[in-house]
């Protein structure tokens, strides 16, 4: 790459060796036989960087200088190809809330080119560059405020050390997008955006499922070998053995990944399908959410207010039946199906092993002395964190502050968010009183550094978002770089960031995209 425009090493894997259609036709069709088609970005009148990660730029080899050129703006909206870029979009089908929704694809993400960099693979893809032929009734654009969720959530996932795609940059495209995000027949013109995400693959369980659904088995196999040869490379042996290692891989990082949202916090709000990556990675940023007091059945999506099959404490569960789901899609090509019923099982065994260790981490225990008492002490903790109304984020790290010599709530004062309960205090200091003395009897030096390296002080909170979302919607960009800062050390206390480490302020509870949100944008 030079200084003078944009140079890729193109690794075009995905387009040369799976079949799809080469003629740039947007109208929304089913594409039977195909895992892509050929789609152009659509142009936007007036494209402008608002903000950019050097750490990604890094990844793909591009220079400060280019990103702060005026084609930068240009190539990261779509307004133009670099010479060698190939954009396509993705055929794939899933599971929406349970039930089979058939065809899906990218409806509003264009993949502008696979490229290679120091000997690592990227897809580099924009998300809210126009109509393709997955975007149905929809114009396959995208608002600033969801744009902006989606460009902080990807970097600060990645710095809570938590598997994710990427974000590049955020393009403010100078048009209006009208959007009714309430869903209540009152829409209205929003500023529109592009982000450019970046990750190792974006194949997800859904481009799978759409080739059984149709039975196309033979493309099926040909997807699947594909996937394993480009994505998963270390593994070795021959036909089903090497199917059945990669499904065990796949069920091993998701259980890690579900581990990942439950310590910090974190929901996705649409687990369909179509939403979780075959590599594990948090992938899809939509009406996700953190959670501010803790409520195991809190979800941030109002589409599953009612049924709340996407909520915190459920998150688990619905991987595994996503999982069972692609299983049952591999069911139809391979003939080992207790190798596959095997996967399932080593999820299950990893998540209760992985789930184990991080509550110990959470609450300052020496993984290898949990016993009864200490998973009594962490579910009684949960307990009471529920019924008085407490902070989850804030609540661990005030708990690896308590003087564990003379533990007291006092400790928790700004944790709570109404005036506790006399009982609920008197339950909280029986608590505090028992987990003291185990930790007093473990005798562990390393608890408090520990509990601080497994608990952030800084989550991206929904609140937080849409301060900057206002001030960026009003051309201040202030907060938002602000927040791309303060999201890079999630873990350590910075003077300069302590306005963002307190709980959801009262005015913020009922507030439109400060605690649950559409799938609107």
């Amino acid at each position: 790459m030079n200084n003078n425009g944009f140079q890729f090493q193109y690794d075009s894997r995905f387009v040369n060796e799976l079949p799809g259609e080469s003629i740039d036709d947007k109208r929304s069709r089913q594409t039977p036989g195909s895992c892509w088609s050929h789609c152009s970005p659509t142009s936007v009148s007036s494209p402008n960087t608002i903000a950019w990660f050097p750490e990604v730029a890094d990844l793909l080899g591009i220079t400060p200088q280019q990103m702060e050129s005026p084609l930068s703006a240009q190539v990261f909206s779509g307004n133009h190809l670099v010479e060698g870029m190939y954009p396509y979009a993705a055929c794939y089908g899933g599971h929406q809330f349970g039930h089979w929704a058939g065809q899906l694809g990218d409806g509003r993400a264009i993949t502008l080119a696979e490229v290679l960099h120091n000997e690592h693979r990227w897809d580099i893809q924009l998300k809210g560059a126009g109509r393709t032929p997955y975007s149905r009734s929809a114009d396959g654009r995208a608002v600033l405020r969801s744009s902006i969720r989606e460009f902080l959530c990807s970097e600060a996932m990645f710095h809570l050390g938590i598997p994710t795609t990427r974000a590049l940059s955020l393009v403010a495209t100078g048009d209006s997008i009208v959007r009714d995000m309430f869903y209540d027949g009152h829409p209205e013109a929003e500023p529109g955006a592009i982000v450019c995400r970046v990750a190792p693959s974006f194949i997800r369980f859904g481009n799978f499922e759409i080739l059984a659904a149709r039975q196309e088995l033979e493309l099926l196999n040909q997807f699947i070998d594909f996937t394993i040869d480009r994505d998963f490379p270390h593994l070795v042996g021959k036909d089903e053995r090497k199917r059945a290692d990669w499904f065990k891989e796949i069920c091993e990082t998701t259980a890690h990944l579900m581990v990942e949202w439950q310590r910090v916090g974190f929901v996705h709000g649409v687990m369909n399908t179509d939403n979780l990556s075959i590599l594990g990675l948090t992938i899809d940023y939509g009406p996700y959410g953190w959670l501010d007091n803790f409520d195991p059945n809190w979800t941030p999506n109002t589409t599953d207010a009612e049924g709340r099959r996407y909520a915190f404490a459920n998150q688990p569960r619905i991987a595994r039946w996503n999982l069972a789901n692609l299983a049952n899609t591999l069911a139809s090509v391979m003939s080992d199906h207790d190798a596959l019923r095997a996967g399932i099982e080593h999820y299950d065994a990893t998540l209760q092993q992985e789930m184990s260790k991080m509550q110990s981490r959470k609450f300052g225990f020496k993984e290898e002395l949990i016993d009864d008492s200490c998973i009594e002490l962490i579910n009684d903790a949960y307990k009471t964190m529920y019924h008085a109304n407490m902070d989850f984020t804030l609540f661990f790290r005030r708990l690896a502050e308590v003087d564990i010599a003379h533990p007291s709530v006092e400790c928790f004062n700004d944790v709570f968010y109404h005036e506790p309960k006399k009982q609920h205090k008197a339950e909280l200091q029986q608590w505090l009183d028992a987990y003291s003395q185990r930790v007093i009897k473990e005798h562990d030096q390393q608890r408090v550094d520990r509990m601080n390296q497994t608990n952030p002080i800084f989550i991206l909170r929904n609140y937080l978002s849409q301060q900057a979302i206002d001030r960026a919607t009003e051309g201040d960009h202030s907060e938002l770089h602000q927040l791309m800062d303060a999201l890079k050390a999630p873990y350590t206390f910075n003077e300069q960031y302590q306005n963002y480490y307190h709980k959801r302020p009262q005015w913020a509870e009922h507030k439109a995209g400060c605690s649950m949100l559409s799938c609107s944008s």
